[in-house]
């Protein structure tokens, strides 16, 4: 995979043919009717299946450990609980592009309470925030920016960020700024802490406190660092562009990544950024199409995340320690910084 040195993840010319509009997809990737029309169906009845699966395997397993009550259960539900969370986060992301139901008072109240809020997710402020983010990716209105930038970084800069999330550095500053956001009255900050209070008590109640501490220590360690690969994998060093294959990577997922990382077709993310309406269960088919149109093309392609990683941390000096280090070191739960 060829790049210039000056942007060394950013495809080059050569590496995006130029063949849009087709009969199929326009200008700009997005699949005209009645293909686009048959992509953006949202299955309801499915999605009720998805929920209660990725409930099983985030509560439910949390649950589990608490039942079984032995050392070796902890700390089963603690590894298996990373994907859990991972599970929970990205269909929190579906309902808050109200692609999770049809009916708009179902989906909220499901992103809300059964698949934001259990994971310290924002609900409505990571709405708007991840919103500003699909309209200008890289632009100077991206929220995420702190978080994308400066790759490609340092071997040394890139364990310093993975030892701050595998520690709990990064949770203590979401945490903090949770305290902050309900100290000033955001009502998601409330009512992640109201459920957060009623989870706590409720595994003091049955004599379980175990359930919570494994619960909140897998979010703050496991789920940062599989957070961040993700989120790097998807935008980390892209610029600003019309066109969507300069500001989002093409990564083929291994099925460990799709258990552990990118559940639910999130790791077709070219596809989502050229058509946020299409639901995740759509996904795989949307980067068909604009495979066969020729947009999309092997040579964008990293053939794992290993190897973007390797790509993304490739810089030889550490000079002025990366621009990154600094800023997204703080990314708190209500920052600008967000998972995508």
């Amino acid at each position: 995979m060829t790049r210039t040195t000056t942007d060394p993840l950013v495809p080059t010319d050569g590496e995006l043919p130029e063949v849009l509009p087709t009969e199929r997809l326009n200008e700009r990737g997005m699949a005209r009717n009645p293909l686009r029309a048959d992509l953006r169906r949202i299955d309801d009845l499915r999605n009720i299946g998805t929920v209660i699966g990725a409930l099983v395997l985030s509560v439910g397993v949390a649950v589990a450990a608490g039942w079984i009550n032995t050392w070796w259960s902890y700390v089963l539900a603690f590894f298996l609980l990373g994907g859990g969370h991972a599970r929970l986060n990205i269909l929190g992301h579906e309902a808050a592009h109200r692609l999770l139901f049809s009916n708009r008072r179902a989906n909220d109240w499901v992103g809300r309470w059964l698949l934001a809020y259990p994971t310290f997710q924002p609900f409505q402020s990571y709405r708007r925030s991840h919103f500003a983010h699909h309209r200008d990716e890289m632009g100077p209105e991206e929220p995420d920016l702190a978080l994308y930038r400066g790759y490609p970084i340092t071997r040394d800069s890139w364990r310093r960020k993975m030892r701050r999330d595998a520690l709990g550095n990064s949770a203590y500053k979401n945490f903090r700024g949770l305290y902050m956001a309900v100290r000033h009255g955001n009502h998601d900050a409330r009512c992640i802490l109201g459920m957060q209070v009623v989870a706590l008590a409720t595994t003091i109640a049955v004599g379980r406190p175990l359930v919570y501490l494994v619960w909140i220590l897998s979010w703050s360690t496991l789920w940062r660092v599989s957070n961040r690969i993700r989120s790097i994998a998807e935008h980390g060093g892209m610029i600003r562009s019309g066109d969507r294959r300069l500001t989002t990577h093409v990564i083929r997922q291994s099925l460990l990544a799709r258990m552990w990382m990118v559940p639910y077709n999130t790791g077709w993310h070219l596809a989502h950024h050229v058509d946020m309406g299409v639901p995740w269960r759509n996904l795989p088919r949307f980067h068909d199409e604009l495979v066969a149109s020729g947009w999309v093309t092997p040579d964008l392609e990293y053939p794992s995340y290993r190897a973007f990683i390797r790509a993304a941390t490739s810089r030889d000096s550490d000079l002025a320690h990366d621009l990154g280090e600094r800023t997204d070191a703080g990314a708190g739960l209500f920052s600008p910084i967000s998972s995508d």
